[in-house]
């Protein structure tokens, strides 16, 4: 079930939320349980015995832990905690990945192996990473451990983030479980927020998608065809996965939940090492505070910091996917963080905007984007291959026709939303006062309306990080 589905809209959320707010208080926690496992187990049942398995192994782990005193068993048992978590990711993510490269290495055809691969359990990374973040936190002494199972296991399965984030911290949500505000205000404000994120995902994403699609299906595509599909799927991922961030977060609200942003303008960064503070904002706190710090962040010296930029990305790659391309992808931006960080490269989030430097970063971000799409290294090569003209330069006749207007038209309205609210302070002061608030609210309603006409008019269509 995705929220971009009409079984979500006019189905399971309206039945949530009037479970829910009929609900005493004290049990709502237990209603949100039971209806993030219904949301997760309508893709594969089988699957959410694992994921309750997960849960009860980190609950219980966690306790485990704070029961001893700092020392060496405490961090032993840290240790196995952790390693069962990363056990369970490795095993179901890197299997086939791991045994393919391996008879790939020897020379030797995979046969029938497609026969015993393992399928990957949807949203494993996320809920994975989130509970080896509550064992850290609760090692450290900077969460409690979770005072009763339920409360616990409905963090880790939460549904409006569930599939694909934000990742969440248990230390960050634990008062929210014992008490949370519920208003209108905040209804209305995570209702706003869904139906921005609900259009951002089948009016822009969804429309520019055939684009890409059809350009990184070429076997040879031209500069023009390769840069077509690389812009259109940089507006594409934008809009899809900041769709989802919006939508969940709009939930969350819905319910008296606040997450963390996850998006904050990442195309107008002036350097790669502001765009990850810019881009998935969760993931990049996360790998920040329980892969990099730990690896020594820059307390070791500059060639350590640097290693430690690279390894932290480059396994943010794999975490995104079992594929060299992931891979490589993680270590072109590991490189160019590392560059940056050599030459006193500072992120200036609240920096004046130049022009220039926004477009070279840009550039470098769609360079990695092409890794991040192909579905095989060979494809991603055509691609790169296309863009410095090997194959010609024009779009062909039976690419150009397949081109319509309305791809044309919802790729640059997604570009001018991109930088035209940022670049125009005076509609930004605008959108602060009660009257053009109204307006807003009045207009997200209204693509509200269109986007759920678009749902039930187009076929089915998941999310990009669902695959994660």
């Amino acid at each position: 079930m995705v929220f971009s589905s009409a079984i979500f809209l006019f189905g399971f959320l309206p039945g949530f939320l009037a479970a829910y707010f009929l609900t005493p208080a004290r049990f709502r926690n237990v209603t949100v349980l039971i209806a993030s496992y219904a949301f997760y187990g309508w893709w594969r049942i089988d699957f959410l015995g694992l994921f309750v398995l997960v849960t009860l192994w980190n609950y219980a782990l966690g306790w485990r832990v704070t029961s001893l005193d700092q020392g060496r068993s405490r961090q032993i048992w840290l240790g196995v905690g952790v390693a069962g978590n990363l056990a369970v990711l490795a095993y179901f993510k890197y299997f086939n990945f791991g045994v393919e490269s391996f008879l790939a290495m020897l020379d030797v055809s995979a046969g029938e192996f497609s026969l015993w691969s393992v399928i990957l359990p949807i949203g494993i990374s996320f809920y994975i990473f989130q509970a080896i973040s509550y064992l850290v936190d609760v090692h450290r002494g900077d969460a409690p451990p979770a005072r009763n199972l339920i409360d616990f296991a409905a963090f880790i399965a939460l549904f409006p983030q569930l599939i694909a984030g934000p990742v969440l911290r248990y230390k960050d949500l634990v008062d929210q479980f014992e008490n949370r505000i519920h208003s209108w205000a905040l209804f209305s404000e995570g209702a706003y927020r869904f139906a921005l994120g609900l259009a951002m995902k089948v009016l822009i994403a969804d429309s520019v998608a055939p684009v890409a699609d059809l350009m990184f299906a070429l076997p040879a595509p031209t500069a023009a065809e390769a840069w077509l599909g690389t812009t259109a799927y940089t507006i594409q991922l934008f809009f899809d996965f900041a769709g989802y961030s919006a939508m969940a977060i709009g939930l969350g609200l819905m319910m008296g939940f606040r997450f963390m942003e996850n998006f904050d303008n990442p195309y107008v960064s002036m350097s790669i090492t502001e765009f990850w503070r810019r881009w998935h904002l969760s993931l990049s706190a996360w790998l920040r505070d329980y892969l990099y710090i730990p690896l020594g962040g820059s307390r070791l010296g500059k060639v350590r910091t640097y290693l430690n930029l690279f390894l932290t990305m480059l396994l943010g790659g794999l975490w995104h996917g079992a594929s060299w391309t992931f891979v490589l992808w993680g270590a072109w931006h590991g490189v160019l963080l590392a560059i940056e960080r050599a030459f006193g490269v500072k992120a200036q989030v609240n920096a004046p905007r130049h022009a220039p430097r926004i477009l070279l970063t840009l550039l470098l971000v769609m360079i990695g984007w092409v890794l991040f799409r192909a579905p095989d290294l060979a494809s991603a090569i055509a691609v790169y291959e296309g863009m410095i003209g090997l194959n010609g330069w024009s779009l062909g006749d039976e690419v150009a026709w397949q081109i319509n207007s309305s791809h044309v038209f919802w790729m640059l309205i997604g570009w001018a939303v991109v930088y035209g609210m940022y670049f125009a302070p005076k509609i930004q002061s605008l959108t602060q006062s009660p009257r053009f608030r109204i307006y807003l609210e009045r207009g997200a309603a209204l693509l509200l309306v269109f986007s759920a006409a678009k749902v039930l008019s187009s076929s089915y269509s998941p999310f990009l990080y669902f695959q994660f």
